[in-house]
């Protein structure tokens, strides 16, 4: 393969759109077996009704094709409040009661869809999604993040320890703590934190959660099981201002 001339951007098209849609479609049904209403199998794109009111943040390799979709190699899905409001919720509020961050009178991103092309993890592929995030961030001047992250499959038995440590050691102040819906609530709260091998139940944590993690994030009370998408979600909430100062540097591009 050759080597990847990155462009990262807003979506502008409806070609953008869809050479995201294919990455998702290609990620999140092909590799993780999920599905839903609006995923068209035939032409290979994994969409739904949030897409339209959101902004596609991707990643272009311009060593690719950019007459095919599979030019598109990196997405982040952003949805601000006035998105929201157009889609007449954020996509979490089906999986968590988002009150307590509605109500705090500050201003919110919505972050969501996240993927990567398989050929494209482990490099520098992820760190330009991050830095044009953080860009995002503080051009709107947003002041919390959330969104949910996926553990793949709802087998709770294998899943009980990353989520117990999340819950024991990474769980939200009340102000934020917002809570899983309970149509499918799941209990994170599954080992006591004295029997947890931590080392072991952090390498089981996705490296998108750990990501969070290291920037100070903190999660929601209850794990919600999506069974359309065969996941374990939890919502990960981040604070800009709450966030470690070394972690704040990073996340703000200096060094």
């Amino acid at each position: 393969m050759s080597e990847p001339r990155f462009t990262i951007r807003l979506a502008q098209s409806e070609a953008d759109l869809l050479g995201a849609q294919r990455l998702r479609y290609r990620v999140f049904v092909e590799e993780l077996g999920s599905d839903g209403a609006l995923v068209d199998h035939h032409m290979r794109f994994e969409r739904d009704r949030f897409d339209t009111a959101s902004h596609h943040l991707i990643l272009i390799d311009e060593a690719r094709c950019a007459k095919a979709p599979d030019h598109v190699v990196g997405v982040y899905r952003f949805m601000d409040q006035d998105g929201a409001a157009q889609a007449g919720q954020f996509y979490s509020e089906s999986e968590y009661d988002l009150s307590k961050l509605k109500d705090s009178g500050r201003k919110l991103l919505e972050l969501g869809r996240s993927c990567l092309d398989p050929a494209y993890r482990g490099g520098a592929a992820m760190f330009h999604l991050w830095n044009a995030l953080a860009e995002f961030a503080q051009e709107h001047q947003i002041e919390l993040m959330f969104g949910v992250a996926s553990f793949h499959g709802t087998d709770i038995d294998k899943l009980s320890a990353p989520l117990s440590l999340l819950h024991h050691r990474h769980l939200a102040a009340d102000a934020l703590r917002v809570r899983a819906l309970e149509t499918s609530f799941q209990s994170m709260n599954l080992i006591p934190e004295a029997e947890i091998d931590r080392r072991t139940a952090m390498l089981e944590v996705p490296a998108l959660i750990k990501a969070y993690l290291r920037l100070g994030g903190v999660v929601g009370e209850g794990a919600f099981i999506d069974r359309d998408f065969n996941t374990t979600d939890v919502c990960l909430i981040l604070d800009t201002e709450a966030m470690p100062a070394r972690s704040r540097s990073i996340y703000q591009g200096r060094q």
